[in-house]
């Protein structure tokens, strides 16, 4: 055999050894089993412990809220006491251990399985309690009552069962800890399909059956259930069965839990230095790497007090992001966001539906795209019916992680875009409502354009096509807008375009720039051309002169802009263009380069 197909045939099987990247894994026996990187969360158990015993704590979808809850159920299950070592040696809590360890028997609830259309949710609840208390009642039957299965089972659903569970519990001296993972699954429904509300306070309220079955949580805390542990993405419903489990306390804006999901910027460090130097990448220092992701997943802040501290990243991205790099051997991800992410955001479009139902002249969405900001009160809870208020629903985004804490402003709090992948998402569901209401424009030929921005340095075509689009859009309501619509929509069909990052009155440190269409070299290495846009904008009304006036202004902040350190060194290898554009209404009149 030619012994060139040896050495090649020998060097597909040579590796080196790594942890495996927990990217998608919820199971922290897994994650410790297997030998997976896992960021140490455990010192949070003890500021857990020294808080009330029933803990509410919510954040936005994949953040590591159920990485985190089988952390603290392998922990606190008496069954796996035997196991400590092995889960959780090498780790703080391994070597500083409170004496709650390994002492509770376990129930464990996701309501995530459960059908979330209101009219069956009884019979799924129900269903998936019944197949987790049998589960409680097999793997505890050392500790139980002699014949409680059977007798459990004879109990008509979720509630009476819980309850009679407890109450056995109590009578062998056994203390539960509860878990509930996505107590509020449902709350989607109701935000998608407003006529469910109804149903949704029926089940709420009063002797509805959701408000049974905590009800039923709180009458056992006053014997076996000694911690209840509850997670989701609102405090929507939590608010309105508050009457029912008023014994609870929120902890989803405390200082001292700011960090307890995601990763802080150190945390990330350490990740891509392990991973940077076991593997021989050495392609991006760990600088680069930071300065490369930090727009994309960082700067969300749990706690008002945390603010200009310690900010977040999205631990979900992160993991997606350094597992791409690993396996494209030391090279970026063509697509920064995972589709999963897309998906999931997806389905908060109903959050622009119910943004629209607003009567004030102005969205608050379309305040955040056009102004950069939002401001409010952040809400510690609110009830179902009262969503459409402005302080409600900024609170909403909040918690949904679509806006962050960005300080104060005028009285209330400052809320803003975290990152680019929040970003993107909204200006997808701007354009997609844009699309409900109306405007027409086809993808492939914009992406064709968007092409040819990037690399044959056509960018007439491309300005003339939202300009087109905008006009055919643009409705009365939208002219009063003025200014802000014709820039928002603009921002929102170049944010669609996988190329660039647009970025919207960067501070330049001499000024600040309509739109900087800053170049994803990294991930497009063989673009060619990149963009800064300043914007001018003329009342129907205006003559001539005030528009040259206008567009003489734009030559000189767009050149001003252009020299600015952040805009030359953001532009790498490509040739910046500075482009001017004037609009009259919503008609470009104006749209040329500036050499």
């Amino acid at each position: 055999m030619d012994s060139n197909i040896t050495k090649k045939k020998n060097a597909k099987r040579e590796y080196i050894y790594r942890k495996r990247i927990p990217y998608g894994i919820m199971n922290f026996v897994t994650v410790r089993r297997d030998d997976c990187y896992y960021v140490d969360k455990t010192d949070f158990i003890e500021e857990i412990e020294r808080s009330n015993m029933y803990f509410f704590y919510i954040r936005p979808r994949r953040f590591g809220k159920s990485l985190t809850l089988s952390m603290l159920k392998q922990y606190y299950d008496i069954n796996m006491a035997d196991r400590f070592e092995e889960l959780f040696g090498g780790l703080y809590i391994g070597e500083n251990p409170t004496p709650e360890h390994n002492t509770y028997l376990i129930i464990s609830l996701n309501f995530a399985v459960v059908d979330a259309n209101l009219e069956n949710y009884k019979k799924g609840l129900d269903a998936h309690c019944n197949t987790e208390f049998n589960y409680f009642c097999d793997v505890y039957a050392q500790y139980l009552p002699a014949n409680i299965k059977e007798e459990m089972n004879r109990k008509d659903g979720a509630v009476e069962q819980l309850d009679y569970l407890c109450k056995e519990c109590k009578k062998t001296g056994q203390k539960v800890y509860l878990f509930i993972d996505e107590y509020d699954h449902f709350t989607n429904t109701i935000l998608a399909e407003p006529d469910c509300l109804n149903n949704y306070q029926a089940e709420t309220h009063g002797m509805g059956y959701l408000r049974k079955f905590f009800d039923t949580i709180k009458s056992a805390t006053d014997s076996t259930l000694e911690r209840v542990f509850v997670t989701g993405v609102s405090p929507v419903t939590m608010d309105d069965l508050t009457s029912g489990f008023n014994i609870g306390t929120n902890y989803s804006l405390s200082y001292e839990f700011n960090e307890m999901t995601g990763f802080t910027e150190e945390e990330v460090r350490e990740m891509l230095t392990y991973y940077t130097e076991t593997l021989h990448l050495h392609n991006y220092t760990v600088d680069e790497l930071i300065d490369l992701m930090k727009p994309w997943y960082d700067n969300y802040c749990f706690a008002k007090d945390s603010y200009g501290e310690t900010t977040m990243y999205n631990s979900n991205m992160v993991l997606y992001f350094i597992d791409n790099y690993i396996r494209n051997r030391g090279r970026l991800p063509k697509n920064m966001i995972e589709e999963n992410i897309r998906l999931d955001y997806n389905k908060l479009r109903m959050l622009i539906r119910k943004d629209k139902e607003f009567a004030h002249d102005a969205s608050i969405i379309q305040q955040l795209v056009e102004n950069g900001f939002v401001a409010g009160e952040l809400k510690t809870g609110f009830p179902a019916e009262q969503i459409g208020d402005p302080d409600n629903f900024v609170s909403l985004l909040y918690y949904f992680g679509m806006v962050t804490i960005a300080g104060n402003y005028q009285g209330k709090t400052k809320f803003v875009i975290p990152n680019e992948v929040v970003r993107e998402q909204l200006f997808r569901y701007l354009l997609d409502t844009y699309k409900e209401n109306d405007l027409k424009y086809d993808s492939y030929e914009k992406g064709n354009l968007e092409s040819a921005l990037a690399y044959c340095g056509e960018w007439k075509p491309y300005f003339e096509y939202i300009a087109d689009s905008l006009h055919k859009y643009s409705s009365q309501r939208d002219h009063q807008k003025g200014e802000y619509f014709v820039h928002g929509f603009t921002l929102a069909m170049t944010c669609d375009n996988k190329f660039y990052r647009p970025i919207s009155e960067k501070d330049t440190q001499e000024g600040y720039a309509d739109i900087f269409l800053c170049p994803l070299v990294d991930n497009f290495s063989d673009m060619l051309h990149s963009y800064i846009v300043e914007f001018k904008y003329a009342k129907s009304k205006d003559t001539a002169a005030h528009i040259e006036q206008l567009k003489q202004d734009a030559i000189r902040q767009v050149n001003r802009y252009a020299e600015s350190e952040v805009v030359t060194s953001a532009i790498k290898t490509t040739q910046l263009h500075k482009i001017i554009i004037v609009y009259k209404s919503t008609e470009m009149v104006v749209c040329e380069e500036v050499k």
